[in-house]
């Protein structure tokens, strides 16, 4: 059985299915994470709603990246225009198919267009990393540092952005987050890393000698304050 990666199926409430059947879009979703990503059925979703804002000509329903900056730059427009507001991080996850962000971006819509609270709602990291899962596997199957970069930098994020010192910046910090997983790991199982106490760690802790001077006067004090 294979670990490494993010399980790529999340499902979205009962509720929220049924409102999106309700809104007869020009097809359903089967894969939540591909299909919400180039925002062409938030636009038909929000449509619905704001028809004289949004005009679903002015969209396509294509793959690539150029389609999905465009797409997007005119949903936060409107957005802005009517003062929705949905996370700049849940948004860029679902551009870029991060695990959890478009369940969760299609929540807070329905929550918006609907005014309705969801009592199961999909409690997400904003960062969109395979943390949790990892966390989930034992200790031998969880990613090394090259499966994390793969896992959580996704080619449409390389693509997107064109400065290289941010594109270094994203890798460094998942490295780092790597790094800081693997150390906690060592402390949680030191027998299974073959960690070693340090010497200080071994070495007998004694009282401080100013502290362990002033006892006998401290009782001293307060034996004549009994007095």
């Amino acid at each position: 059985m294979a670990y490494s990666q993010y399980p790529k199926k999340a499902g979205l409430p009962r509720e929220v299915l049924k409102w999106l059947q309700s809104l007869d879009l020009s097809f359903f979703p089967k894969n939540v994470r591909r299909d919400f990503s180039n925002g062409y059925l938030v636009a038909e979703i929000f449509s619905w709603y704001f028809p004289r804002d949004f005009h679903m000509h002015s969209y396509d329903n294509g793959a690539s990246m150029a389609v999905k900056q465009s797409n997007w730059s005119q949903i936060e427009r409107l957005f802005e225009k009517q003062n929705i507001s949905l996370l700049k991080e849940v948004i860029d996850g679902t551009i870029h198919c991060k695990p959890g962000a478009a369940e969760l971006l299609v929540q807070e819509i329905y929550s918006i267009l609907t005014n309705r609270r969801i009592q199961t709602i999909q409690r997400v990291e904003q960062d969109f990393t395979d943390k949790a899962y990892q966390e989930q596997l034992p200790m031998v199957a969880r990613a090394t540092a090259s499966v994390a970069i793969k896992s959580n930098l996704s080619l449409s994020e390389v693509i997107a952005e064109p400065n290289i010192i941010a594109k270094q910046r994203k890798v460094l910090a998942i490295i780092h987050r790597h790094i800081e997983q693997r150390k906690e790991e060592r402390t949680q199982d030191p027998k299974r890393f073959n960690v070693k106490p340090t010497l200080g760690e071994q070495a007998v802790r004694l009282a401080p000698l100013l502290a362990r001077q002033s006892e006998p006067n401290l009782q001293m004090n307060t034996s004549q304050a009994a007095c």
